[in-house]
This record gives C-alpha cells, sequence and structure tokens, in this order.
C-alpha cells in the first residue's frame, strides 16, 4: 500500500513538472521587419510579464497545460492578443509574431540624425520629426520647395531676402540662417553661397522624414550647427514597387510636374525622383515688381542601392538642379525695358552632387558607416551694372562606429569638410578655401529605466585659422538627459557649445546682393563662440480608446559671443555678444479621424554690442499657429490652419505690422489617384497693404525689409496618380 501511494505521489508529481511550459517569440515590425527589442508580453490569467531582449526574443518559462492569452504589446504599435493552447503542438517551434505600426501620435519614429538608430522616445536629444504621413500632406500644399514645411514648424522663422527673387532663409529660435545647418540624409550639400536658394530648390516629395534638433548641435556636427539642423531624410526603396507622378497648378502662374519610382529586388534597388517647375512673373499688388519671379527649373535625383549581403549595404546618388530665376521689374521680365523700367535680378544656378554610403554590420549591435558627398554650385546673380558670378566645390567625408547596447550605445567618428569658393573678375577677392578636421565621440547610458544620459566631446581643426583666442582648433562638449518621470511624463535638459567660422554668405549678404561686400581676411577675424541650453517637459497620453494627448513645453537659451556683423560693406566682430531665449508649446490632440494642432513660440533676442542692448530685427517675438484636420485614412482629407506672426523690428527702426494668415485643404483619395485643392493666405495678408516695400525710384529700387508676404491669396490644385503602390 505504501508503494503504491509512493508511485501514485510520484507519478502527479511528475504530472506536474512536465505541465510547466515554455513559451518563445521573435517580435518584429511587420512592415519593416526589424526586431522590436524592449517589447512586452502578458499573460494575465497567470500575472506574468517579460520583456523582449535586444534580440527581440521573448522567453516565458513555467506556464501550466491550459488555455492562456498572451498579450504582445510596443509603444508606437498595435497589441497582438492571441490565445494559446498548452502544450503548443510544437514546444520547440519560435513564433514570429508582427506589430502593426500604430498612426497617429503614438506611431514609432525611428531617428537618424543621432547615427543611431533609435526609437524617438529613447533618445536624451530633444529631436521633432516630421514623418512620412505628414509630408504627403505638404506636398499637396506646396509640392515644388520645402519653404511653407520649415515655416509652419514651431521655433523656425523664415525670412526672405530678396523682394522680386523670393530667395529666402530659415532661422531657429531666432538667430541667423549661418548659424543653422541643412542636411540630407546627415550630409551637408546646402551650405555657402548656395543658401538662400536651397528651400526653394527641395521638394517634399522625395522625402520620408525631416528631423529637427533645435539648439547646439555642433558635437556630432561641427561649426554651423550654433541653432540647430534640419535633416532631410530621403525615401529608401521598399519591396513593394512605387510610382508616382504629381502635376500640381497655382493661381500665382505656377505648374509643377513630379514623377517619383521605387523599387527593391534581392541585392539591388533604385530610387529615381525627378521635377519641372515653372512659375510665370507675378504681381498680385500692381507696383510693377513680381512679387514671384518668373522660374524654370528642372531636378533629377537618382540612387542605386545595393544590398551586398547580410553584413554589408550601401547606396550611390546623384544630385542635379538646373534653376532660371528672373525677378524685378514686371517690363523688363517681358522684355519691354526702357529708360525708366531697368531694374532686375536674375539668378541662374548650376546645383550638382554625389552622394555615398556604405554599412558594414559587424554583429547584431555594432556596425561602421562610410558616407561622402562631392559637390559643385555654380551661381550667376545679374543685376542692372553688376554681375557676380562665382563657383562652389566641397565636400564631407565621415567614418563613424557605431554600437548599440542593451545599457549604452557608442558613436564615434572622423571626418573631413573642404569648402572652396571662386568668385570670377572683377570680384575674385572674394574667393576663399576652408578645411575642417573633425573627431568625435558620443555615448548614450540608459542608467536605470527612468534616466538616461547622453554625453559627447568634438574636437575641430580648421585651416585657414581664425584670429586668437581660437587659433582654429576647437573643442566642443555637449550633454543631454532624458527623465522617465512617469508613464506620460518625460523631460529633457541639454547644452553644448558650438562655433562659426567667418563666412561672407549669410542673410545680409544676400539682401545686398554682393554688390558692395568687402573681402573678407579670416585671419584678422574671430570664430564666433556660442553656449547653449534647453529644457523640455512632455506630457502624452491615450484618453480612452481613441483619443491621444501629447503636450510639449521647451525653454532654450543661447549666447553668442564676437558675432560678425556687416560694418561700412566689412564683415567684422561685434564687441559684445548675441542672445537669443525663449519657449516654445506644442499641442497636438488626434481623437479618431480628428487632428488639433495648437503652436506658440516666444523668442526674445538681442544685441548687446558696445555696451548697449537692442532688439534684433526681423524676429518677431511671438508666432501662433493653428491645424485642424479631418481624415478618413485613404480615402479623404479636410484642413484648415491659421498663422499669427506678430510686430518685429526692422532695420531701419520701424515696427514690422504683425498678421494672421488662414488656409485651407481639401483632399480626396483612391487606391490609384488623389485630388486636392489647397487654399494659402485666404485673408490677402500682404506687406504692399500696409506701404511702398522700396524707397527712390522703380528704375533704382532700394528695397525695404520684407517681414511679410507678398503674394497674396494663392491656390493651387493638382492630381497625385499612384501607379505602383502598396
Amino acid at each position: 500500500m505504501k508503494r503504491i501511494f509512493m508511485l501514485v505521489a510520484f507519478m502527479l508529481f511528475y504530472d506536474g513538472v512536465m505541465a510547466q511550459n515554455t513559451y518563445r517569440a521573435k517580435v518584429i515590425n511587420d512592415q519593416t521587419k526589424t526586431i522590436l527589442k524592449g517589447a512586452t508580453a502578458t499573460i494575465p490569467d497567470l500575472k506574468k510579464t517579460i520583456a523582449a531582449d535586444t534580440s527581440g526574443l521573448i522567453i516565458i518559462p513555467d506556464i501550466p497545460n491550459g488555455k492562456f492569452e498572451i498579450e504582445i504589446t510596443y509603444v508606437g504599435f498595435g497589441k497582438s492578443e492571441k490565445v494559446y493552447s498548452f502544450p503548443l503542438q510544437h514546444p520547440d517551434q519560435l513564433l514570429e509574431i508582427s506589430l502593426e505600426p500604430s498612426s497617429g501620435e503614438l506611431a514609432e519614429v525611428t531617428i537618424q540624425t543621432t547615427r543611431t538608430n533609435q526609437n524617438l522616445r529613447d533618445v536624451p536629444t530633444r529631436i521633432e520629426a516630421l514623418p512620412l504621413e505628414e509630408l504627403n500632406e505638404k506636398s499637396t500644399m506646396r509640392p515644388g520647395d520645402i519653404k511653407m514645411l520649415l515655416g509652419e514648424t514651431t521655433g523656425i522663422h523664415v525670412q526672405q531676402t530678396s523682394a522680386v527673387s523670393g530667395t529666402a532663409s530659415f532661422r531657429i529660435q531666432g538667430l541667423d540662417s549661418r548659424y543653422t545647418q541643412l542636411l540630407q540624409d546627415g550630409m551637408p550639400l546646402y551650405s555657402g553661397f548656395s543658401g538662400n536658394l536651397s528651400l526653394l530648390q527641395i521638394s517634399p516629395l522625395n522625402l520620408k522624414q525631416v528631423e529637427f534638433i533645435k539648439g547646439s548641435a555642433s558635437t556630432l556636427y561641427g561649426g554651423g550647427a550654433i541653432a540647430g539642423l534640419v535633416n532631410l531624410i530621403s525615401k529608401t526603396p521598399e519591396k513593394t514597387p512605387e510610382l508616382t507622378l504629381l502635376m500640381n497648378g497655382t493661381s500665382a502662374k505656377g505648374t509643377d510636374a513630379s514623377v517619383y519610382y521605387s523599387q527593391k529586388w534581392q541585392h539591388v534597388g533604385t530610387t529615381i525622383f525627378s521635377s519641372y517647375n515653372y512659375n510665370g512673373a507675378y504681381d498680385p499688388s500692381h507696383t510693377g515688381l513680381s512679387a514671384i519671379p518668373q522660374t524654370n527649373r528642372f531636378s533629377i535625383n537618382p540612387k542605386v542601392f545595393l544590398y551586398i549581403d547580410d553584413h554589408n549595404t550601401g547606396w550611390f546618388g546623384v544630385n542635379t538642379t538646373y534653376e532660371n530665376r528672373f525677378g524685378g521689374d514686371m517690363q523688363v521680365i517681358d522684355g519691354k525695358a526702357d529708360n525708366i523700367h531697368q531694374y532686375f535680378e536674375r539668378n541662374k544656378t548650376f546645383r550638382f552632387s554625389t552622394q555615398l554610403s556604405f554599412t558594414h554590420k559587424i554583429d547584431e549591435e555594432s556596425r561602421i558607416n562610410f558616407k561622402n558627398t562631392i559637390g559643385y554650385f555654380d551661381r550667376q546673380l545679374a543685376e542692372p551694372g553688376f554681375n557676380f558670378k562665382g563657383k562652389q566645390f566641397s565636400s564631407f567625408s565621415e567614418v563613424n562606429y557605431v554600437r548599440n547596447g542593451e545599457k549604452a550605445s557608442w558613436v564615434a567618428g572622423a571626418n573631413l569638410i573642404t569648402d572652396h569658393f571662386t568668385a570670377q573678375p572683377p570680384q575674385n577677392a572674394l574667393s576663399y578655401n576652408q578645411t575642417t578636421l573633425g573627431a568625435f565621440v558620443q555615448n548614450t547610458f540608459k542608467a536605470t529605466d527612468w534616466f538616461s544620459l547622453e554625453s559627447g566631446v568634438r574636437l575641430d581643426k580648421n585651416t585657414p585659422s581664425p584670429d586668437k583666442p581660437s587659433s582654429g582648433l576647437f573643442l566642443l562638449p555637449r550633454v543631454n538627459a532624458l527623465f522617465t518621470l512617469s508613464d506620460h511624463l518625460t523631460s529633457r535638459i541639454g547644452g553644448g557649445l558650438g562655433y562659426k567660422m567667418p563666412t561672407l554668405f549669410n542673410d545680409q549678404s544676400e539682401q545686398d546682393g554682393y554688390q558692395h561686400i568687402q573681402p573678407l581676411n579670416i585671419g584678422n577675424t574671430q570664430a564666433e563662440r556660442s553656449y547653449g541650453l534647453n529644457g523640455d517637459l512632455n506630457y502624452r497620453s491615450k484618453l480612452g480608446d481613441e483619443a491621444v494627448l501629447n503636450i510639449n513645453q521647451l525653454f532654450f537659451y543661447t549666447k553668442v559671443d564676437l558675432p560678425l556683423i556687416l560694418q561700412n560693406n566689412s564683415f567684422v566682430n561685434a564687441a559684445g555678444h548675441l542672445t537669443t531665449q525663449g519657449a516654445e508649446t506644442n499641442i497636438k490632440l488626434v481623437m479618431d479621424e480628428l487632428f488639433f494642432y495648437l503652436g506658440y513660440t516666444y523668442t526674445d533676442t538681442k544685441q548687446h554690442f558696445n555696451g548697449q542692448s537692442s532688439m534684433q530685427p526681423l524676429t518677431p517675438k511671438n508666432q501662433f499657429s493653428f491645424d485642424a484636420t479631418y481624415e478618413i485614412e485613404g480615402s479623404f482629407r479636410f484642413g484648415a490652419e491659421s498663422f499669427y506672426t506678430g510686430q518685429q523690428l526692422l532695420s531701419d527702426g520701424a515696427t514690422g505690422k504683425g498678421y494672421v494668415i488662414f488656409g485651407l485643404l481639401v483632399q480626396k483619395m483612391w487606391k490609384h489617384l488623389d485630388i486636392f485643392v489647397n487654399a494659402e493666405n485666404l485673408t490677402d495678408q500682404r506687406q504692399t497693404h500696409w506701404g511702398n516695400i522700396y524707397t527712390g525710384s522703380i528704375t533704382n529700387p532700394n528695397f525695404r525689409d520684407i517681414y511679410a508676404p507678398l503674394d497674396g491669396v494663392i491656390v493651387n490644385a493638382g492630381i497625385r496618380i499612384k501607379l505602383l503602390n502598396k
């Protein structure tokens, strides 16, 4: 009897042990097939929760026999809920769980600008991103350029630098455009002589994401990123081919035609983007001068992608743009010049650049990257009695090592930047050469679940070097911290040093048209040095099953010592410093098909020169933006937006008037066709309503600062044809 009892007890014990099952699964992104490390699996009935490791693997041991629901979640993705019957039919099988990316505010955003390709929520550096969904909307509002895209971003102000040619630059947090960098795929393609035309020569149709860093980003990107940077991320080919045609016409005599094609095969892929943009000279105010110049532009950007094996990938691309921009007196543009009507501005430009990127994957956590761009830019700026021609050759090469560990990520590398500008006689004295050799290292350390620290340092050597104390050698540290205060509240605090080498190319030179600018002697000037701080609070929460609320509050401060100013037609270091401080507020509410956005920027930028303090001209203190969109995904979109730009000091001491503009967008979508109608500036706000934009005669006008729109109401309509799509 005793033996029978022991045998039964043993069998019960054995059965209990054997009833302990193990669940094994790998979690991936359904669209990109990349692993989702940190995804969470939960068995509610057993109160078991396990997180995926760095390879996306989830292992849940000790599951008894029976039926149990397993929930798998990841921030920015839809939830997977499935009931399993244990023991499984194939107990040793590794299951593959695919999660669909969510839309709206909880969608996953992978950031490339910090080079670690981390999720936006995990990066201690404060970065904003416009995903493909928003860029598709912007491409129907203004298909020909990204001027509107940047101008509608909180903390960025687009400043028009020519009244008749439409050239423009952008300022981040009140600082001049020379303190910002415009990158494409992490490479500086749009600097120096080409800067004020760049916003007008880039189409959003070729972009899949735009990333913004506001505040010092000099540790990774060197001089010129004092105020921040904008990184334009190009589209890459997917397994499903894409062929998109976009045609657009405007009430301001504009026509746009673009085509984008991409396809990925086993070892090769390609993207090809090409566009033609035309605009007739447009004068809605009947001033006799063009508010929009006559423009002809052609661009083509082919790329080839190589997927050699699991460890080696790369791509090579070419960017070519030709533009003829002719503004000024309408009679001159029409070929009817006489003794009175003579004024014009003509910009003829040709841009050719190559881009190369190669990545060698060492293992799942580390890789080596190499990238290079070589650029050629030829520009001819002609005005009555003046002709300024110049050619710019530039290059950028970088090699870096990236390691993404579970607790710490490292980026280390070196880059070489060259800039060679040759001005044609008689302005050949404006020619220059500049070479920068830099090395950098950056570490991101996740100390705990609630605290991450990103620290880095860069050392640059510039040739030729500016005057002491810098002597061409710059050490640039930067620190950023991420605090996860709760499931809904996070905070980022950071700061760093920056510098800017002396250069002739900035907003003041463009406004002057380079007519009276004296040569710059780098050895007799000092580099501008900066110190920047910023901090933010971010609240994000789901309201019920459908609504998502996101509130972000940013505070910023930057000081620039010895800023370069134009004095008696020569650039010199001001005796003093420049400060900018302020705040940005962003509120986003997504309610199923409804989207609401409210943005506010307060900017206080002051010049402290020779013991005197004054406001910086052309810097509005207050800017508001509001956007409301109703969208049925893949079917219909209706949007309304409004922007307020406050009063601003002008260079002549006058005050520019504050103004409000409104816009509407209606778009109907089918599987292979979109039709859209968009209206901008419905309030018809124009600076010409409030006074003349020039002094003197129309023969030789002296233009005032341009602080408000000149083109008035513009309606555009078009179609987007998707011959191949998902």
